[in-house]
């Protein structure tokens, strides 16, 4: 299960069964999506979706499918366009519950601009589970080019929102803890669309799903060969979620999202930035938390380090452990 977490147990399973057999350049970047040659250039991805439980407050693994798929594409300044999907359906599955989460489906693709051209059925021997694989293509405009490697120093460092909100409302289903937290999971291409439009020079889009924004930050700082600085203090957490973590010993900066990026961009437009992303459709809580900057020594290279409100300094790692696998 652990290799399932997101963490550092799933990048060495990657990397040691499947990129060192399938020897791609393109997968070999690690991005969200691969961007590669066509009729213009365009961005692809696949995604698998195996959340427990099935519907959950904010969504369902209908709408989640969705928003994941669109998301890895925006992450390379791509316009998403078209989705196929390939559900796998334990016999038992109930068909009520298949019709809701089809529905969901077609109206996030309503709501993110996208269409559903093909897919496939496969009904397996189970429990009534259900499974849902995606695939997504987009168009990548002239002149867009997004990826972990352009970080620089002197950039700064946006969340687009509250961390943690999809892990805590999955976890609390599955422990029957009664709150009202809600899935963060959406589709971004809006707020996308808009940094770019508005000739904001992004130099790296993540979104933050499984291990988390430091295990996000903390890729990104390895791959740049960079020093990534957060604040603690800036970091925008749900009280909810912050009193949930508390009682159970979790830590946001672990706790995955369905509906929250990383732009990292000259810190020259980080103000423009945060106001173009807060007045996009879910990004009202968007802040800058940190910064990029040149390692002072051989130690911080690839390091992410936050400051702590006490004023100490933490070195941050990649998630280790298990985690909490099946949040997508």
């Amino acid at each position: 299960m652990e290799h399932g977490s997101g963490g550092r147990a799933t990048g060495e399973l990657i990397r040691e069964i499947f990129e060192s057999q399938f020897n791609s350049d393109v997968l070999s970047e690690m991005e969200d999506a691969a961007v590669v040659p066509g009729n213009g250039t365009i961005a692809m991805t696949t995604d698998s979706f195996v959340v427990t439980p099935l519907e959950f407050p904010g969504g369902d693994i209908g709408r989640l499918c969705i928003c994941g798929t669109v998301n890895d594409l925006c992450m390379r300044g791509a316009v998403p366009k078209y989705i196929t999907c390939g559900f796998i359906l334990e016999e038992g599955a109930d068909v009520e519950l298949l019709r809701r989460i089809v529905k969901s489906m077609a109206d996030t693709a309503n709501e993110a601009g996208v269409k559903i051209v093909a897919g496939d059925t496969k009904v397996i021997e189970g429990d009534g589970g259900i499974y849902i694989n995606t695939a997504g293509v987009g168009f990548v405009p002239n002149d867009v080019d997004i990826k972990a490697k352009n970080a620089s120093p002197d950039d700064v460092i946006i969340v687009s929102g509250n961390v943690g909100d999809h892990h805590a409302t999955v976890l609390s289903q599955r422990m029957g803890i009664k709150n009202t937290i809600q899935s963060d999971n959406a589709p971004l291409q809006e707020m996308v669309g808009k940094l770019i439009e508005n000739h904001i020079p992004v130099h790296v889009l993540r979104d933050v799903t499984r291990g988390g924004l430091a295990t996000v930050l903390k890729e990104l700082a390895l791959a740049s060969g960079l020093r990534f600085d957060i604040l603690q203090e800036k970091l925008p957490v749900n009280p909810q979620v912050k009193s949930f973590c508390g009682l159970l010993g979790l830590d946001p900066l672990y706790m995955g999202n369905e509906g929250k990026l990383v732009a990292i961009v000259p810190k020259e437009y980080g103000p423009q930035a945060v106001q173009i992303i807060k007045s996009s459709k879910y990004g009202e809580n968007a802040c800058m938390i940190g910064s990029v900057n040149a390692p002072d020594d051989q130690s911080e290279i690839g390091a992410l380090i936050m400051k702590t409100e006490i004023g100490g300094r933490r070195f941050l790692d990649i998630l280790q452990g298990e985690g909490l696998p099946r949040i997508c």
